[in-house]
């Protein structure tokens, strides 16, 4: 069968099979379009901006979707209760298919022009209910909610400046591409290949080549998966029954338009989002929405050189973009070098990075002189304008309001998060988490890190042993050469906790044996 027609006529033909037709004669109505029709004309009014291409069709791109499904599978009791689950919340579907208004039709489009099965566009409702801030405990982040060796692997750019794994056209680029090596991974099974997004293709081989061995179908419905895994792609299903037909579910999903919502505009250079929000006659908020991936107050210095920007001002923004040169695109200081500053220092004061210095003043190395001078890209507003960068965000978060002590502690020479969290008795991941850091991230001298204490116990407020969540109560044996100080390291927990949890005086010697109990954060172990 050729798989070059569109989704609804491969469906047609495949219906034609099942029913015993071997041959169909399709014919064209009338002769293909061509680059001189007027109707298809792309017109490029100034540098660096495009108008989109839209596929013809229906004016709800929920409507589109359902003319796009092809993918084949027989009713589940796993895929009837995420149905229930979604029955009894329409306000969630409402809400997730109004956020979705921005991204949909990019997806889709895109998706078309791969021949991927449309079902895979409502894939980032399961991973991130389409908010492209959405971060989980494992660093995955953005609508595909890639993880950062994954999002490495396939082409995404992550730095302090910039994640595209929340960008809309790098995150939308490098899921699909994932997606379509799993499919060949999987040889053609989508559904197996859905469950590796989730699991990790290794998981999936490992329980087909098991199966296989045991003379057991490889199909997903028959693999013996994690419990999350098993119940993501019924997950997925059970949006693709409720968009094909709502009303047999008493459901009414909300109109999203199917039209582009933005356009892809190139900038060529560094620019301050403050100043993009000012060309383009919008707010920053704005400019934060159609451009997640930018973590700080302006694009990064070494690119992508590009703004997504709404499709109704797009125009407007890059005419008044090409009239403004580039050197004043982002404003400048001059610093003075003082006796014992270090280049990384500056850069922390400046809120820049280390390589966008260097760039800026054609250094090689880290080493600079006292008295003389820098030039270095400083934002054109006050910090707090620019809402939704990371630090913003993160301001937010240690800002809200939790039981507990607030503690600003400066990082001295040779500590770590994990020397530190020992220091006020949490773990290192929670010390990361509060900084919007990962626990894998490297300190640099001078940092300040916020430190939530728990007055009474010692723990922070956020402790896992408040909530009980993830804390497990265990029985450690000492052993020969055994100390509180490498129990505590090796749990990831404080000796006084050890101490107070067994009643017995932290400065005495254990004995092997010895019997005590621990209450461990699962989520803090290494292994």
């Amino acid at each position: 069968m050729s798989y070059g027609f569109p989704s609804p006529i491969r469906r047609l033909l495949q219906r034609f099979q099942s029913i015993g037709v071997v041959c169909v004669t399709i014919l064209p109505l009338a002769a293909p379009a061509t680059a001189a029709d007027p109707a298809l004309t792309l017109v490029s009014p100034v540098a660096g901006f495009e108008l989109p291409s839209t596929p013809a069709g229906p004016d709800n791109v929920i409507e589109r979707l359902r003319h796009g499904f092809e993918l084949t599978y027989d009713d589940n009791h796993r895929t009837a209760a995420e149905l229930r689950w979604y029955a009894r919340h329409p306000e969630y579907l409402n809400r997730v298919f109004t956020r979705a208004q921005r991204y949909l039709p990019y997806i889709v489009a895109e998706l078309e022009r791969r021949d991927m099965p449309l079902e895979l566009a409502l894939l980032p409702i399961v991973e991130s209910a389409y908010d492209p801030f959405a971060y989980s405990h494992g660093r995955a982040a953005g609508l595909w909610q890639m993880i950062p060796g994954t999002a490495r692997r396939f082409g995404i750019k992550q730095n302090w400046w910039y994640d595209g794994r929340r960008d809309i056209v790098d995150s939308t680029r490098a899921a699909l591409d994932y997606l379509e090596y799993l499919h060949e991974l999987n040889d053609g099974d989508w559904l197996n290949a859905i469950a590796s997004y989730n699991s990790g293709e290794g998981n999936v081989l490992r329980a087909a080549r098991k199966n296989r061995k045991a003379g057991k179908p490889i199909d997903f419905w028959h693999l013996k998966l994690p419990k999350e895994t098993s119940m993501y792609v019924p997950k997925l299903l059970a949006l693709v029954e409720i968009v094909a037909d709502p009303a047999s579910h008493n459901l009414t999903l909300p109109v999203v338009l199917d039209e582009a919502q933005f356009v892809v505009t190139d900038i060529g250079s560094q620019l301050d989002l403050a100043l993009a929000a000012e060309l383009a006659g919008v707010d920053v908020d704005t400019i934060y929405r159609y451009n997640p991936g930018y973590n700080r107050w302006s694009t990064d210095p070494a690119g992508p050189h590009r703004l997504v920007m709404p499709i109704d001002v797009a125009e407007t923004f890059a005419t008044a973009l090409n009239a403004v040169p580039e050197r004043e695109r982002v404003r400048w200081k001059r610093h003075k070098v003082r006796s014992g500053e270090a280049i990384s220092q500056i850069a922390e004061n400046y809120n820049t990075t280390v390589s966008a210095l260097r760039a800026a003043n054609n250094l090689r190395g880290n080493t600079i002189r006292a008295g003389s001078h820098l030039m270095i890209p400083v934002a054109t507003k006050p910090l707090a304008a620019y809402s939704q960068s990371a630090d913003a965000r993160l301001a937010k978060k240690q800002n809200r309001k939790r039981p507990g002590n607030r503690v600003e502690h400066v990082v001295a020479s040779g500590e770590s998060f994990w020397t530190i969290a020992q220091r006020y008795k949490i773990t290192h991941r929670q010390l990361a988490a509060w900084n919007g850091m990962a626990p894998g991230d490297t300190l640099s001298v001078g940092k300040k890190l916020v430190v939530w204490t728990h007055a009474d116990a010692g723990l922070p407020a956020t402790s896992p042993l408040s909530t009980g969540k993830t804390k497990r109560k265990l029985r450690y044996t000492v052993r020969n050469g055994d100390s509180l100080y490498l129990i505590a390291r090796r749990f990831r927990v404080g000796i006084d906790q050890i101490a107070r949890w067994n009643g017995i005086d932290k400065n005495k010697i254990l004995r092997p044996g010895q019997k005590l109990t621990l209450h461990v954060d699962v989520t803090a172990q290494s292994s």
